[in-house]
């Protein structure tokens, strides 16, 4: 059943579009830093994008930073808001669940496919910044002058390339866990409604309410549970040496986003009438 929906999940091309949308605006934003040369001065903009002109192999960071507020949760929504009323929608939701297939097991590999995508979505990105920055920007001057081409921690302290992967693959592997977080949320919205579009608006809304309330003074006591408040912890593993603390903070929080809203999946859909 797993391979099934990650064939599936290939397949689609809404998928593929997603993918190539995510990975165009990096490249982009490099065309026109590596054309005009004028980076934005630090402070004011995304992490790490005042520096990627002088180090190519700081734009997966800058990348990452640059999809994250809104375009990765969009494709987020679109893809796990699908996931069950898509197929409720079309009708097939109903002749599937005919065949000896347990709703846990289906809605379980719903979860995989879905983990599967943000994975591939945030990795894509990665590399292919990787390429575009280092294409466009070079390794660094550290590199022409036989250091190794190093890139400067944001605590001043100079990683080596084996380093930069390291923190780099761990930054991945979060950023990945925050968005099956609100795949999960996105998967529990799609067996509510036979509608993908309503499953999807469902996800976008949690996200604009949690960026809307995470500043707010009076919203103190839950600010911790919101599920974008941890979103940035990643740029800690930039630092020498890593502040763990926000990242294990972060982490817990994403798995019990994880937790709560697959259990609510399959709380609902394990009782739920299928009618198409």
């Amino acid at each position: 059943m797993i391979g099934v929906e990650l064939r599936l999940m290939v397949r689609r091309r809404r998928v593929w579009l997603c993918w190539v949308l995510l990975c165009a605006l990096p490249a982009l934003i490099a065309v026109l830093l590596a054309t005009t040369r004028l980076a934005p001065p630090p402070g004011r903009s995304g992490n790490f994008l005042s520096a990627v002109v002088t180090n190519g192999q700081l734009f997966p960071a800058a990348a990452l930073a640059l999809v994250l507020p809104v375009f990765l949760p969009i494709t987020v929504a679109i893809v796990s808001g699908d996931a069950v009323a898509g197929e409720a929608s079309s009708g097939v939701l109903r002749y599937l669940l005919v065949r000896p297939v347990g709703r846990l097991r289906l809605l379980t590999a719903k979860l995989i496919s879905v983990a599967a995508y943000v994975l591939l979505a945030v990795l894509f990105v990665t590399v292919t910044s990787y390429i575009v920055g280092v294409a466009a920007f070079g390794f660094g001057p550290d590199a022409s002058l036989g250091g190794g081409g190093g890139v400067a921690s944001l605590s001043g302290v100079v990683l080596s390339p084996a380093e930069l992967l390291l923190r780099t693959a761990a930054t991945v592997g979060y950023l990945a866990l925050c968005m099956l977080a609100l795949g999960a949320v996105g998967l529990f919205f799609s067996t509510l409604t036979d509608s993908p579009l309503a499953a999807a608006l469902g996800v976008l809304a949690l996200v604009v309410t949690s960026a809307v309330l995470q500043p707010l003074d009076a919203a103190n006591a839950i600010q911790p549970y919101l599920p974008t408040s941890h979103w940035l912890a990643w740029v800690d593993l930039y630092r020498d040496p890593i502040l763990w603390d926000s990242v294990r903070e972060g982490i817990g929080v994403q798995l019990g986003y994880v937790v709560v809203a697959f259990g609510a999946a399959w709380a609902n859909f394990a009782t739920k009438d299928i009618t198409s």
